[in-house]
């Protein structure tokens, strides 16, 4: 580890840095040289439509520079440190108290994209845990299933949707899992493309294949009518065709 760089136990952290509230009440906060902009980190979590944010409270985001696993511990590093970052993680979720906080790693990433997908994809999951899976959602998503539409939004939907189609003692329970996954994953899309355009070949991954467009534009338009934007944002879905 670098003499320079500066580290701090999470619960200094939590002392240190000055806690924001959002206009959707979620609380966030920031430590040392991360690159991602006041301004853009404000509109970040702004984003989350109030009744999302309303499940979410007790919890708190900080973004710093490194979320740094040590076994057990966990230490948050005030700047970019390529010795700390072998041992990097994207996020850290820990109780304290009654409360839980949230350390995102926004120098593993390093562009708004990726720091905002992984803060809404943690918002997605947290949500979800609290307050389950709509039923509207549900039925359309299983019956893209049923009809055999090709691709999922995570890695996690795409192995839970083949095992809630076997015929295993396994299936319903696989299921229920995979629609909660998946309805995490579209909160989380959604979200990211009410902050900044995005581009559907960007969602792409290499271990599973992404949902079929009009597909995830269905998922999408659904997430909407349940959790319209907030004031100042919006969401639409473009088609364009590729030259």
């Amino acid at each position: 580890m670098s003499d320079a760089t500066i580290t701090h136990p999470p619960a200094e952290v939590i002392r240190m840095a000055p806690v924001s509230q959002a206009p959707n009440g979620i609380c966030f906060a920031s430590l040392g040289q991360i690159l991602v902009s006041s301004a853009d980190l404000e509109r970040m979590v702004a984003a989350v439509p109030s009744p999302i944010a309303a499940a979410l409270n007790r919890k708190a985001y900080y973004f710093v520079p490194l979320t740094v696993s040590q076994g057990d511990d966990t230490i948050i590093a005030e700047r970019y440190d390529v010795n700390l970052s072998e041992n990097a993680i994207c996020h850290r979720n820990l109780n304290i108290g009654d409360a839980q906080c949230v350390f995102i790693s926004t120098r593993l990433m390093d562009d708004r994209f990726s720091v905002a997908f992984e803060f809404y994809i943690n918002v997605g999951h947290a949500f979800v845990e609290r307050a389950g899976v709509s039923q509207a959602f549900a039925d359309l998503a299983w019956k893209q299933v049923q009809d055999r539409v090709r691709g999922e939004t995570g890695l996690d939907a795409w192995e839970l949707r083949k095992a809630a189609t076997s015929n295993g003692p396994e299936a319903e329970r696989a299921r229920n899992e995979y629609l909660e996954a998946a309805f995490a994953d579209a909160i989380a899309i959604y979200l990211l493309s009410t902050f900044i355009d995005v581009d559907y070949y960007d969602l792409r991954e290499r271990e599973y294949p992404l949902l079929a467009p009009a597909a995830l534009a269905e998922r999408l338009r659904k997430v909407q009518e349940i959790f319209p934007p907030n004031p100042g944002f919006e969401f639409a879905v473009y088609y364009k065709r590729r030259a």
